[in-house]
Parts: structure tokens; sequence; C-alpha cells
């Protein structure tokens, strides 16, 4: 380990490149503030929409769970769904629950609708956003953007939102693959105008949630989903690390690598010294406690996050995470008791 004293943004940064840290830095996956009263508090008065689109309710929420774990890194608080409402697909979120585009993808005339061109104009209120935290976090915790992936968001516009089982996009990619490459060409550009806009407002790394990855075979996942992903990848030159999630996919760990990715985030459906001895050292990795610890005791969220961080003792290119989300009725005291034994780790 290095002999000087990192601060979080620098642990971070460190660990993404595969460079030797005093700790491994921790933070904790997107959506870590629901799980807070004072986020609560701000949801009785504002929609998740108004926050996602208010720079200033953004930047507060992005806060909250600096301000109380003191985690390595800030997650900006937005959604994976701005990028369609940007295109002309708006969403909501129902009052029973999930989410709601405004229409779905059915046929060529839907595409088209799509416009690509203005979506950084249109996201303005992410880059005020951006602003406000770096200012707010002082060079001292690294910050980070993110979006989901082409294939991904293609689920949620094609099945018009949230649904018990996503299957449209993977109708049209078998039987009408022009329009799917329509699709997916689109959504593509869109992201990589996204991503440098993120990146030239201030974010230190990205992270690009391929939710839906596992509903892909080994087979075909480069194809469908990999390749796209590539692309933004390549078209971020390495201006900032890039941090990929794809769920479910610990089959498909070498169409990963092929993305180009600096990072690998995993679930918790596979051993990080497994997937340490499969993919190159030179790519770091990122996870994986089952969130579900979250709702036990502190007890037995020490006991879990101990076994990872002795499991990956003494590799380099370490980020301590969830393996998804964090739960909304996710313990405060279990988060506290992960947070602390990360910290404390020699």
């Amino acid at each position: 380990m290095s002999d000087k004293t990192q601060n979080n943004r620098e642990r971070f940064l460190d660990a993404c490149a595969c460079q030797s840290v005093d700790r491994p830095p921790i933070w904790m996956m997107r959506q870590a503030g629901r799980a807070l009263p004072e986020y609560r508090e701000l949801k009785q008065k504002y929609s998740f929409v108004e926050m996602v689109q208010t720079p200033d309710l953004a930047t507060e929420v992005t806060l909250q769970p600096i301000r109380r774990f003191g985690f390595d890194a800030a997650v900006m608080f937005s959604d994976i769904l701005v990028i369609p409402e940007a295109m002309g697909q708006s969403y909501k979120f129902r009052d029973q629950g999930g989410i709601q585009m405004e229409f779905s993808i059915n046929n060529q005339q839907d595409v088209d609708r799509l416009n690509v061109n203005g979506v950084v104009d249109r996201l303005s209120y992410v880059s005020r956003a951006i602003g406000q935290i770096h200012k707010e976090l002082g060079g001292k915790t690294a910050l980070l953007g993110f979006t989901g992936s082409p294939w991904t968001l293609a689920n949620y516009m094609m099945e018009g939102g949230s649904a018990s089982k996503f299957v449209r996009a993977h109708q049209l990619q078998r039987g009408e693959p022009k329009l799917f490459e329509q699709l997916m060409s689109k959504l593509t550009q869109a992201i990589i105008d996204y991503l440098k806009m993120q990146a030239a407002s201030g974010v230190d790394a990205i992270q690009i949630f391929d939710s839906m990855g596992g509903m892909l075979s080994s087979e075909e996942y480069s194809e469908v989903s990999g390749r796209w992903i590539g692309q933004i990848i390549e078209s971020l030159e390495r201006v900032v690390p890039v941090i990929l999630f794809s769920r479910d996919t610990a089959g498909s760990l070498q169409e990963l690598v092929q993305t180009g990715a600096q990072v690998l985030g995993l679930d918790w459906s596979i051993r990080l010294s497994e997937a340490r001895s499969r993919i190159p050292s030179s790519i770091a990795l990122q996870g994986n406690l089952d969130p579900t610890v979250l709702k036990t005791t502190p007890e037995i969220a020490a006991r879990e996050t101990s076994r990872i961080l002795e499991e990956m003792r003494g590799n380099n290119g370490f980020i301590f995470n969830l393996g998804h989300g964090v739960p909304p009725d996710a313990k405060l005291e279990n988060i506290e008791s992960v947070v602390s034994v990360v910290k404390g780790f020699k």
C-alpha cells in the first residue's frame, strides 16, 4: 500500500486506475440516499422528477449520503430515463409504483420521432447540478456521473415503463434488426453527447448501468449490448474512467472486458476472487455486497463486509460497493457498520 495519506477523491481514482491505495475506497451504488430520512422529507414536498430537474434539489440529495456516511465518491442525483425524455419520450412514476413512459416505442414512426439533436441543451439542468455539486465537494470527494446503457434504455422505452417481463426489445432485435439498429444508434449518440457534457461539467468518473444485460446470453451479449457500450467508452477517449455495471452477467465476463471499461462492477452472483482470476489485472473491480444484507443486522453486515475485504486483500484496483442499488428499507445502522469496517480495514 502507498505510504501517502490519500483523500477520498485520490483514493477512488487511484483504485479505478489499478494503483495502490491506503485502503479500498467505498461508495454505495446509486440510490444510496433513498434510505435516508432527510431524503424522504424532501420527497414529501417534491416529486422525483422535480428533484432530478432542479439543480439545487439534485445537489442537496447528492450530498446527503456524503454528509452522513463520508463515502469516497458521490453519485450525482439523476435518473437513467433523462435520456429518453430529452429525446422526446418523457417519464413519470405511477401512483402504485414503477415507471410510466409517455408512450411506447412500437414502430418506425416512433423511432423516427426520437430527436437526438439538442439532447445536451435539454439536459442542461444536469450540467448545472454537476457544477454545484463539484463546488460543494471541494475536490476531496470524487463525483460520479452515470447513464443507462442503450440496451437497458431500449427495454424501458419499448415496454412503456416498468414491466413484469421485458421482451419487446429482444423481439425487435430478432424480428426487425434494421429498426433495432436505428434505435440503438440514436440512443448511443445521445448517450455519448450526454456523457461528454458530464465530463466537461466536472464528474471524475462515469458509470454505465447495463441493468438488463442479464437478459442476454454470453453468445449474444456483445452484438446486442456490448458493442454499443464499447462505442460509448471509445468516444470518451479515457477522458474519465468508465465503470460498467452489468447485472446477472457473470457468464459474460470476457464480453464485458471487450467493451473497454476501466472498471467492472459486479453483482453478488459471482465471487470477486473468481472474477479477478478471469479478468486482466489492468481492469479494476467494484462490488459486490448483497444489498439485502443492509436489511439484517449490523453484525451480519460487518461480517459479510469483512469477508469480501479479506477475499480481495492485496489486490490493487478494488472498490468496495454493493452488488446493486441500496434498498429503500435499508437500515441506517447497517450502512454505518459497512462503512466503519471498510474505513478501518488495514
